[in-house]
């Protein structure tokens, strides 16, 4: 259940980024995020922030990921999910500094969690680009602005290609798109034109990455970008 933003609580008013509630929650949080950022530049570090619905392959490519950068960038990862520390475990076994946030039931991270996630991580270390990863969700995460430098979203060809259509919000406010699990594409009804037709429609300027984490096809593409967005 998410005490933040009021899903969950059918006997309660849903608070809406258009109602009073709703304003200033979103406000205290662009706030912060603001204040994310500046902390970000203080100390040279670069965000980017991955989102997508559960299962959708985010932390199996933050590994694949995480195995070309880190002789390259000083890498640290900030894990989101609802109960457990499994992903950031996940992070810390390939030598990467990790920090957790764990929700207990809120369906999406906040500007505030991430402020106190980034200053325990950079407490005793500097780095060139970190990474967040949400709450499995393309509802809830889409009006929180995290203080990223940049936003992805995933849809992997599990999920179906209509999600663009479905869940416009977070998709008008990423970078990037990446169409994951790819190597799937021949035994699943996922159509890859249309995914990117409509996200387009939503996000003129967004930029798409086909990729598949398992083959490994569309992984070099993907890294030579982040090498490319990343401050030098």
């Amino acid at each position: 259940m998410c005490e933040t933003c009021g899903c969950g609580e059918p006997d309660k008013p849903e608070p809406t980024s258009q109602s009073p509630i709703g304003k200033d929650l979103l406000s205290n949080n662009d706030r912060i995020a603001g204040h994310n950022r500046e902390h970000l530049r203080r100390i040279g570090a670069f965000m980017v922030h991955l989102t997508s619905s559960p299962g959708s392959g985010k932390t199996t490519l933050l590994e694949k990921t995480v195995e070309r950068l880190k002789d390259k960038l000083s890498i640290g990862v900030i894990e989101g999910d609802v109960a457990t520390e499994n992903d950031a475990d996940r992070m810390r076994a390939l030598g990467v500094p990790s920090q957790a946030i764990v929700t207990d039931g809120a369906c999406h991270l906040s500007a505030k969690q991430v402020h106190h996630a980034l200053h325990h991580l950079t407490e005793d270390a500097k780095f060139d680009l970190i990474f967040v990863e949400n709450v499995g969700n393309l509802v809830c995460p889409a009006d929180f602005d995290l203080g990223e430098d940049y936003r992805v979203v995933f849809v992997s060809a599990t999920e179906g290609d209509d999600k663009p259509e479905k869940y416009p919000p977070i998709f008008r406010k990423a970078d990037a798109l990446v169409i994951s699990k790819t190597d799937l594409l021949p035994h699943v009804d996922f159509d890859v034109a249309k995914v990117k037709k409509h996200a387009r429609a939503i996000a003129p300027r967004i930029r798409f990455f086909e990729l598949s984490s398992k083959s490994g096809d569309g992984l070099d593409e993907w890294v030579n970008w982040l090498l490319s967005i990343v401050p030098k």
